[in-house]
């Protein structure tokens, strides 16, 4: 296929709003051994579905037989953190990603049929696709030592990422050097020493990880790192010197959306949560996860105006929550004077 189609396609995508294009080829270098050896060590927590597929996320040709390249398409979601009390992970300040990005690969894979007849299989982070490495390969970035892709072009580590792998035959791009050099800055930050070395990391110890995927208890050894968070953490993409470049996102969906505040949240019950956070990534962690992580929150920023609440949340019948709010509660009493 020409290089005229190549650059039809990021002419469109960027039109779609991606900030980065490029193309893989369908059989790209993506450290099996390591992955094999860290699922092997239990080091993705009780993400279980890691653990299945593999047949596919470890050899991609599998996913479309047909297929003959991927493309790899990146959007910008960088913004401020809006002024309130408890932290969301700037990817889930606005609307789920996943839909608003499906919703433009699909776009993209329409044009591909109907200029190109080509077969298409567009992905969000839904399917066994080892996306970093595969967007590595399509020249996006690098994987850093916090394992986050980075963008040194225009989105540092703030690069939400989709694939489609296509029938259609292109020339493949070139995987960037590694320009992480001698720094460790997001080795240094994490706060729960999640890193456990330069492109390691055990997600078990992530606070991404404990705030959204782990079900049940959290370990008293995190509460008091996971500090203000209620939802993910951006800690090692913050300190990375190579979002120097990086601007406010483009697209509006992403816009920070307003909720009450922490108390409020602690009382809300099941058809509340689904109602508020309709739309977001934040739904999917359950109402459980949820009122867990605000005592949690709560336990380390909050003041004696929060006692109530979190008594409260004492009685209820989860003994997840409770639990979690009996810890917070005798946080805020000991810093009372």
């Amino acid at each position: 296929m020409s290089i005229d189609a190549k650059a039809d396609l990021a002419t469109q995508a960027r039109d779609l709003g991606f900030e980065a294009f490029g193309v893989a080829p369908v059989d790209p270098p993506l450290r099996r051994e390591y992955y094999l050896q860290w699922i092997a060590e239990g080091k993705h927590g009780n993400m279980s579905w890691m653990e299945r597929n593999n047949g596919r996320r470890l050899q991609p040709e599998n996913i479309l037989p047909e297929a003959r390249s991927i493309l790899c398409l990146g959007m910008n979601y960088w913004q401020p953190h809006p002024e309130r009390r408890g932290r969301i992970a700037r990817y889930a300040l606005g609307g789920d990603y996943h839909k608003i990005i499906l919703k433009k690969l699909k776009q993209l894979c329409t044009h591909l049929r109907e200029h190109y007849g080509a077969d298409q299989k567009p992905y969000v982070d839904t399917g066994p696709v080892l996306e970093k490495p595969v967007a590595m390969s399509a020249g996006l970035g690098w994987q850093g030592k916090s394992t986050i892709l980075i963008n040194p072009k225009e989105c540092g580590t703030w690069l939400f990422l989709g694939m489609i792998f296509t029938t259609l035959e292109l020339e493949p791009d070139s995987p960037p050097p590694d320009r992480c050099g001698t720094c460790t800055r997001c080795i240094d930050a994490c706060p729960t020493d999640a890193i456990t070395a330069p492109y390691q990391l055990d997600a078990r110890r992530c606070i991404s990880y404990l705030t959204i995927e782990h079900e049940g208890t959290i370990p008293l050894e995190y509460r008091r790192a996971i500090g203000d968070r209620i939802f993910g953490c951006d800690e090692c993409l913050d300190v990375c010197p190579w979002n120097k470049w990086a601007q406010l996102t483009r697209e509006a969906k992403f816009t920070p959306r307003t909720y009450p505040d922490l108390r409020i949240m602690l009382s809300w019950d099941e058809a509340t949560f689904r109602e508020v956070l309709a739309g977001t990534p934040m739904r999917r962690s359950g109402l459980t996860r949820w009122k867990r992580n605000i005592c949690i929150v709560l336990g380390n920023i909050g003041t004696a105006d929060d006692l109530p609440a979190l008594e409260q949340a004492a009685r209820e019948t989860d003994a997840v929550i409770a639990e979690h709010a009996r810890w917070a509660a005798a946080e805020v009493r000991s810093r009372l004077p």
